[in-house]
């Protein structure tokens, strides 16, 4: 994977918002969705075995996004950015059992046979992937609560990893119940409103070059996050 970024001199002038934002989104050929376990879940190539420890492990991060949401409201002084930010616990969390991202992926390992008690006892999940998410999780607590934003805006890439998965998975993996696949059909208009709010913090926020190179520095340590977490899983269930 290639780790070079684009650079930018400390004497030039920053990046234009259109130039900014270009370059957060020419990051996307080191997204996951190029990881070559992805690219194998995507054409059918895994085994039952496989896909239920993706799931199985994903399921540390999903159930960790709300977690990190509410450290950046912890931290955000802004009142209109909390109140749009805030929904996106609700996203995840629901407003009551069975509703939310979180209970959609538990339907999900249903779905390609993992029981609910299972999902949560969280007996699958690898060390390294409980690591990495860890890390991205303490990153948000830690961090000013415009970088942790900036670090959401992997979601500039996920529509498309999403619609993959529901083109090709009913095809590829006719075993997994169709309304398993509930998670991916949602997440594809929520992660385009979110991406929208997450730009507009990043574009407002980093306005100095050095600030700029931070920003994608920040968005590289999340999708490193993300890579690690397939790292992991294709080492533990291998073709």
């Amino acid at each position: 994977m290639n780790t070079q970024l684009p650079t930018q001199a400390l004497h030039d002038a920053p990046w234009t918002p259109a130039q900014f934002e270009a370059r957060l989104r020419a990051l996307e050929s080191r997204y996951h969705i190029h990881h070559p376990f992805n690219q194998r879940l995507n054409s059918g190539k895994c085994s039952r075995e496989q896909i239920r420890g993706w799931v199985a492990n994903r399921f540390y991060y999903q159930i960790n996004i709300p977690l990190k949401d509410a450290a950046i409201l912890s931290n955000c002084p802004d009142r209109p950015t909390r109140r749009r930010w805030i929904q996106r616990l609700v996203d995840h969390d629901g407003q009551a059992d069975g509703e939310g991202g979180i209970d959609a992926w538990v339907r999900l390992g249903e779905a390609v046979g993992i029981d609910p008690a299972t999902m949560w006892a969280q007996s699958l999940v690898l060390p390294s992937v409980r690591f990495a998410v860890d890390a991205y999780v303490n990153f948000a607590r830690r961090a000013p609560w415009q970088e942790a934003v900036c670090s959401s805006l992997t979601e500039m890439f996920a529509p498309q990893i999403h619609l993959d998965r529901l083109a090709g998975w009913p095809s590829h993996y006719p075993w997994i119940e169709p309304d398993g696949l509930r998670y991916f059909r949602s997440r594809v208009p929520l992660a385009q409103r979110d991406v929208e709010h997450g730009l507009e913090v990043t574009l407002n926020h980093f306005r100095t070059p050095e600030a700029q190179r931070r920003a994608l520095e920040i968005l590289q340590f999340k999708l490193d996050i993300l890579w690690s977490i397939l790292d992991a899983v294709e080492k533990a269930w291998p073709l």
